[in-house]
C-alpha cells in the first residue's frame, strides 16, 4: 500500500529564536517557538477547535502574527497573559520591575510563597511558558518606555501610573500600536482601549450569518422581498444582504450587498428594483457582514471627556464617579506612593479632597458623590482574584479584538465594582495585613470574612473550563483553607482540545482524570487549602455516595457543568437540601451567572430555554435545502450503520435472550432482517469486501434513492394547484454518478469501508490508490426505478412511515432465525461498535460524515461544508473561549463572597448576562421564588411538609385532615402510586394500616437504602369544599 493516506496533514511547527520574533532584547525567552498560521491546516485544530468556532480561521491567523506586551505581573497581568497565551498569539512578553509580596498571593496564581521577594515577571514565566507550546513567551524587567513598546502590535498596561499611561498612550496612538490600560483595585476595576483613529472591525457581533428562502420580490422604488413563511428571516434594519439562485430578477444574484429595512418578520425592503428584470421564482437571501471603521481618542484626549460603556444599569451614574475616583487615585498614589489605607480617616479625607479638586479642574461630573468617593478610598486597596478574573478576561478579549478586528472593541472605558461584597462596619484594624497569603483579600474584606471563608465546605460539580477557573479562584480565596473542604467531582478525562481553555491541564496530562489533575494543580497554587477529588457522575445512581449526610455537611454547591440534565438534577438537590447554588455557563463570547438562594429566589429549573429546533423528518429524508440537513442526515446514517447495527449484532451474539426482548413481531422481524444482512448476506472477511459494501452503499445513497425520488416526482411535476412541485424549500436533486477522481466520492468509500472493517474487526487501510483501484473494478447493477414506491412528502407521512412497525408471520421469523442459527462460525465473529467520537481524527467518523454530507449536498445543489464546520454541527459542539470563562468564573466568585458573608438581602446579589463580542454587560437582581397559596398559607418551591417518625398511611391522611384541612386524594413516591381515592376499597383498607416505610417497600419492591434519611412523597389534595389545591410535597423523615 502507498503512503497516500486519508488522515489530517501533520501540524508542523516552525521554531524561531526570540531575536527573530522581535527586534528587541527580550530576557529569559523560553525559546519554545511559535507557528505562523498561514492556512487553516497550519492552525492546530485539535488544540484550538472550540476557540476556532468562536473566532474563525481568519481571526486566528491574524492573532498568530501578533506580538503582545503585558506590563505588570500582578493578579490582573497574569490573568490577561494566561488568556492571551491560551488564545494563540505569536508572542507574549511579560514586563515587571516589582517583586512579589504576600498581597500578590491573593490573586496571582502563578506565584508561590517561595517567590516572595523575586521579580514577578521572572517568577511567573516558567508557568506561563507551559500554557501553550505554540506561543513564544518571554519576560523583561526593562522600564516601560516608548523604546520598549515600539515593536509590539498590542501593549497592555496594568499596575501602571497615569504618567506612564499618558506617555505610552501618546506614543502608541501616534505609531498605530493598540493600547489597553486595565486596572483592578480591590473591589473596583477599569478598562481603557485605544486602537487608533481608523480601526477596522470585520465582524461587529460574532453571530452566524442568516439566510432565508425567497417567495417574491416586487418591482418598485422600494422593492419588497418576501420570504417563505417557514421561519422568520431574523434580519434587522441596517443589515446588508446579497442573493443567489434567484430566477427572473437575476441581477440580484451575487449582487453588491444591499442595505435593508425590515418591514415585518417575513419581509424587508432592498431599495429600487424598478430597473431589474421581473422576479419569477426561487432564490436565497444571505446576510453579509460589512466591515466598519471605529475611531479612538488617545488616553490624553479621552481622559477628560470619557465615553463609558455601562455595565450595571442599577448603578447608572457610578461609572462617571468611578472615572473621577480613578483620576483622583492616580494623583493620590503619585503624592503618597501608595493607595489609601482602608478606613483610615486621614487618607479618606485627603482622597475626598483630591477628588473634589480634580472635578473642579476637569468638570468630570456635575457633583462629586462623597459617599462613592469614601467607599472607593476604603475599598480600592488589596487584590481580589474574582475582580482580577473579570477585568483580566475582558481585557484579554480586547487584545484579541485588537489583533484580529473580530468583534466590536470597548469604546473606550468600562468601569466595574462589586461594593456589595464589602462587609458593613469594617474598621482600619479589621483590614490590617499580617504577612499571610490572604493579605490582599483582608485589605478589601477584613479578617472576619477571611476566617469565615476558610471554614467553608463547598461541592463543585465539574472540572472542565469553568471548573478550572472556579477552582483557581476558590483556592486563592482560601475556601476550605482552615477546617473547611472543597469537594470536586468530574468523571471525564483530559483531551487535547481541553488544553486551549482548561488552564490547569498540560499536554502531559492528556488521558488523566480531570478532577484529580485539577485538584493537584490548585493544591500547588495554595498548599493550605483542603480539596478532595471524586470521579463520579451526579445523578440518582450516585445518591448512595452523595447522601443526605453528605449534603447536610456542605455550605453550598457551585455547578461547572456542560449539560442541562446534570444542572437540573443538582438544582433539585439544592432545593431539597435548601442549599445555595451558583450556576453559570458560557457559549462562545456569551456568558451567564445565576444565584440560587434558599427560601428566597427561584431555582435554575424555574425557567427553561426554548426547545432546540429540530429538522422535519421529511426534509431530512427527501427534501434537504441547507447543509445542516445533509450533515444531520449523514450523522443519523452513521449512527444506524456503524453504531446501532453493530450493537444489535454484538448483543445477538453475546446475549442468549436478546431476541426475546423485542416487543412486537414486526420489530423482531426488522431486527432479524438486519442481523441476517450483516451476519450472513453482507458479512465481510476482508477489506475488499468492505470496499464493495461501501461502493454499493454509495450507489444506494446518492444515485438509486434520488433516481427513485425523481421517478415519483419528475423535475416538471406540479401540485394539484398547478404550482411546481420542486419549488420553495424543495430543491430538485440530481443523482450522483460515482467518480473515483472526485475527492468526496473516494473519501466516502475509504471512510465507509474502514468503518465497516472496524465493525467486523478487520485491520484498517489508508492506501487511497488501493481503494480507488478496487472501487473502480466493482460491477454495480444498473438501477431501474419501480412503480408503487411510496415516498413521504409531508411530515405526517414521514412520521407514519418511520413509526410503522412492520408486519410478518411467525413462519417468517422462524425461517430467519433458522438461517441465523445455521451459521457455522457464529462464535468466531468479533463485532466492534463505532461509538461516535468527533475529536479523533484517525477513526474515520468525521471523514465519513463530511463526505456523506457533502455528496448529498452536491446532489441537491447545496454549498458544501468543510470538516471543521461539519464537526461543529454533527458533534453539537459548544463554542468556547478562555476569556469568557474567566469573566464568568470571576463573577461566580464574587457572588460566593456574598453567600459566605450571610447576606440575605436579594437586592445585593447579581445575576449576570454578558457578551464580550459586543461588548455587553448586564446585571440584574435574582428573581424571587413565586408564591403559591392554600387557604391562608403561602408557600414556594422551597417549602414542604416535614413529617418525622414512621406512621401509618391512615395516620398520615388523618394528620392532614386535622392539621391542614386537606384531603389527600393521591399519594406517590417516585413513579409508584401508594394511595389513590379510586383504588379498590380492600386495597385502600390494607394499605391504610401499613407504616409508610413498609408501604413504600411493598409497592416499589425495593428495600429503602440505608443511606436514605427521608422519602419525598408527592401529594394531590382537595380543600374542605372538594376543590383541587396545589400544595408542597411531603418530606417524610425516617427514624434513624
Amino acid at each position: 500500500m502507498s503512503k497516500d493516506q486519508l488522515e489530517p496533514e501533520a501540524k508542523k511547527r516552525r521554531v524561531e529564536h526570540t531575536q527573530d520574533i522581535l527586534n528587541v532584547d527580550m530576557q529569559h525567552s523560553n525559546g519554545n517557538g511559535s507557528t505562523a498560521n498561514n492556512s487553516n491546516h497550519d492552525i492546530d485544530e485539535s488544540l484550538y477547535s472550540r476557540q476556532l468556532y468562536v473566532l474563525g480561521h481568519e481571526a486566528m491567523r491574524k492573532m498568530a502574527a501578533c506580538h503582545i506586551l503585558i506590563c505588570g505581573m500582578g493578579g490582573l497581568g497574569v490573568e490577561i497573559a494566561k488568556d492571551i497565551i491560551l488564545g494563540g498569539v505569536k508572542s507574549v512578553t511579560v514586563q515587571d520591575h516589582k517583586v512579589a509580596t504576600y498581597e500578590d498571593l491573593s490573586s496571582q496564581f502563578f506565584l508561590r510563597e517561595e517567590d516572595i521577594g523575586k521579580n514577578r515577571a521572572e517568577a511567573s514565566l516558567p508557568r506561563l511558558v507551559e500554557l501553550n507550546e505554540y506561543v513564544s513567551t518571554s519576560s523583561t524587567t526593562d522600564p516601560v518606555t516608548p523604546d520598549l513598546v515600539k515593536n509590539y502590535n498590542v501593549v497592555v498596561l496594568t499596575d501602571s501610573t497615569r504618567d506612564e499611561q499618558l506617555e505610552i498612550g501618546d506614543y502608541c496612538h501616534a505609531n498605530k500600536i493598540k493600547l489597553i490600560c486595565a486596572n483592578a483595585n480591590g473591589v473596583f476595576g477599569s478598562i481603557f482601549c485605544d486602537f487608533g483613529v481608523n480601526f477596522r472591525v470585520s465582524d461587529t457581533n460574532g453571530e452566524q450569518v442568516l439566510s432565508a428562502m425567497i417567495s417574491s420580490v416586487t418591482q418598485e422604488a422600494e422593492g419588497i422581498v418576501t420570504c417563505l413563511d417557514e421561519k422568520r428571516h431574523g434580519f434587522e434594519s441596517g443589515d446588508h444582504v446579497t442573493f443567489h439562485e434567484v430566477k427572473g430578477m437575476t441581477e440580484l444574484n451575487e449582487c453588491t450587498p444591499r442595505k435593508i429595512t425590515v418591514k415585518g418578520p417575513y419581509t424587508f425592503s432592498i431599495g429600487d428594483t424598478t430597473k431589474l428584470s421581473e422576479y419569477v421564482s426561487g432564490g436565497i437571501v444571505t446576510q453579509v457582514k460589512v466591515p466598519t471603521t471605529v475611531s479612538f481618542k488617545s488616553m490624553r484626549d479621552a481622559l477628560n471627556s470619557p465615553e463609558i460603556i455601562p455595565t450595571d444599569f442599577a448603578k447608572f451614574e457610578s461609572p462617571y464617579q468611578h472615572h473621577l475616583c480613578y483620576v483622583a487615585l492616580s494623583r493620590f498614589v503619585k503624592e503618597k506612593g501608595r493607595s489609601p489605607k482602608p478606613y483610615n480617616s486621614g487618607d479618606n479625607t485627603v482622597f475626598l479632597d483630591t477628588a473634589k479638586n480634580v472635578n473642579e479642574s476637569l468638570k468630570l461630573v456635575d457633583e462629586v458623590n462623597e459617599d462613592v468617593c469614601r467607599k472607593f478610598a476604603n475599598s480600592c486597596a488589596g487584590q481580589l482574584v474574582g475582580v482580577q478574573a473579570v477585568i483580566g478576561g475582558a481585557t484579554a478579549q480586547e487584545v484579541m479584538k485588537a489583533c484580529s478586528g473580530k468583534f466590536m472593541p470597548i469604546r473606550q472605558w468600562v468601569y466595574f465594582d462589586c461594593l456589595e461584597i464589602v462587609p458593613e462596619g469594617l474598621t482600619e484594624a479589621d483590614c490590617e495585613v499580617t504577612n499571610t497569603r490572604y493579605d490582599g483579600q483582608i485589605l478589601c474584606l477584613g479578617k472576619k470574612l477571611n476566617d469565615r471563608i476558610g471554614g467553608q465546605k463547598w461541592f463543585m460539580v465539574g472540572a472542565g473550563a469553568i471548573g478550572c477557573e472556579l477552582l483557581k479562584n476558590f483556592a486563592l480565596m482560601g475556601v476550605g483553607h482552615d477546617d473547611g473542604m472543597l469537594t470536586v467531582t468530574d468523571m471525564d478525562t483530559i483531551e487535547r482540545s481541553n488544553l486551549n481553555r482548561q488552564f490547569l491541564f498540560r499536554s502531559w496530562d492528556v488521558t488523566k482524570l480531570k478532577s484529580d489533575t485539577a485538584c493537584k494543580a490548585v493544591k500547588v497554587m495554595n498548599p493550605g487549602i483542603n480539596v478532595t477529588s471524586h470521579q463520579n457522575r451526579v445523578g440518582p445512581e450516585t445518591e448512595k455516595i452523595y447522601t443526605d449526610d453528605f449534603f447536610a455537611k456542605i455550605d453550598g454547591v457551585a455547578n461547572a457543568l456542560d449539560n442541562v440534565d446534570a444542572r437540573t438534577y443538582m438544582d433539585r438537590r439544592c432545593v431539597y437540601y435548601r442549599l445555595p447554588l451558583l450556576e453559570s455557563g458560557t457559549l462562545g463570547t456569551k456568558g451567564n451567572v445565576q444565584v440560587v438562594l434558599p427560601s428566597i429566589t427561584e431555582s435554575y429549573s424555574s425557567s427553561q430555554d426554548p426547545p432546540e429546533k429540530t429538522i422535519p423528518m421529511c426534509t431530512l429524508k427527501n427534501f434537504p435545502n441547507a447543509i445542516e440537513h445533509t450533515i444531520q442526515w449523514a450523522r443519523d446514517q452513521f449512527e444506524g450503520l456503524f453504531t446501532k447495527s453493530a450493537e444489535n449484532s454484538s448483543k445477538y451474539l453475546s446475549e442468549p435472550k436478546f431476541l426475546e426482548k423485542q416487543k412486537t413481531v414486526g420489530s423482531m422481524l426488522g431486527l432479524l432482517h438486519g442481523l441476517k444482512k450483516d451476519l450472513v448476506d453482507d458479512r465481510p472477511t476482508s477489506m475488499e469486501d468492505c470496499i464493495k459494501w461501501a461502493r454499493f452503499l454509495f450507489e444506494d445513497n446518492f444515485h438509486n434513492t434520488i433516481a427513485q425520488l425523481l421517478f415519483n416526482f419528475p423535475p416538471d411535476q406540479t401540485t394539484t394547484s398547478g404550482a411546481p412541485f420542486w419549488s420553495g424549500p424543495k430543491r430538485c436533486p440530481t443523482p450522483a454518478n460515482f467518480d473515483v477522481n472526485d475527492e468526496f466520492h473516494l473519501n466516502f468509500i475509504i471512510a465507509a469501508a474502514n468503518l465497516r472493517a472496524f465493525n467486523f474487526s478487520i485491520p484498517a487501510c489508508r492506501d487511497r490508490k488501493y481503494f480507488a483501484k478496487v472501487a473502480e473494478s466493482i460491477n454495480v447493477p444498473i438501477f431501474e426505478p419501480r412503480s408503487g414506491v411510496k415516498i413521504a412528502v409531508t411530515e405526517a407521512e414521514a412520521e407514519a412511515e418511520n413509526s410503522y412497525d412492520g408486519s410478518g408471520s411467525s413462519d417468517s421469523l422462524a425461517v430467519l432465525q433458522k438461517e441465523l442459527s445455521a451459521i457455522p462460525d457464529l462464535s468466531s465473529i468479533r463485532i466492534q461498535v463505532a461509538d461516535f467520537e468527533k475529536d479523533d481524527d484517525t477513526n474515520f467518523h468525521m471523514d465519513y460524515i463530511t463526505a456523506c454530507s457533502n455528496i448529498r449536498a452536491a446532489c441537491y445543489k447545496i454549498a458544501p461544508a468543510d470538516k471543521h464546520k461539519t464537526k461543529l454541527i454533527a458533534g453539537k459542539i459548544i463554542p468556547a473561549i478562555a476569556t469568557t470563562t474567566a469573566v464568568v468564573a470571576g463573577l461566580v466568585s464574587i457572588e460566593m463572597y456574598k453567600i459566605i458573608s450571610g447576606q440575605s438581602n436579594v437586592e445585593l446579589y447579581k445575576n449576570a448576562f454578558l457578551n464580550l463580542a459586543l461588548p455587553f454587560f448586564a446585571f440584574s437582581e435574582p428573581i424571587t421564588a413565586p408564591k403559591n397559596k392554600f387557604y391562608e398559607t403561602e408557600w414556594t418551591l422551597w417549602d414542604r411538609f416535614d413529617i418525622k417518625g414512621d406512621i401509618t398511611l391512615q395516620e398520615l391522611l388523618d394528620k392532614f385532615e386535622k392539621e391542614h384541612k386537606l384531603e389527600i386524594t393521591m399519594l406517590s413516591q417516585g413513579v409508584c402510586m401508594l394511595y389513590a381515592f379510586f383504588m379498590p376499597a380492600d386495597k385502600r383498607k390494607e394499605r391504610s394500616a401499613m407504616k409508610i416505610s413498609a408501604l413504600v417497600e411493598q409497592v416499589t419492591k425495593k428495600k429503602i437504602p440505608s443511606h436514605k434519611r427521608a422519602l419525598v412523597l408527592e401529594i394531590c389534595c382537595n380543600d374542605d369544599e372538594g376543590e383541587d389545591l396545589d400544595t408542597p410535597y411531603i418530606n417524610y423523615i425516617l427514624p434513624q
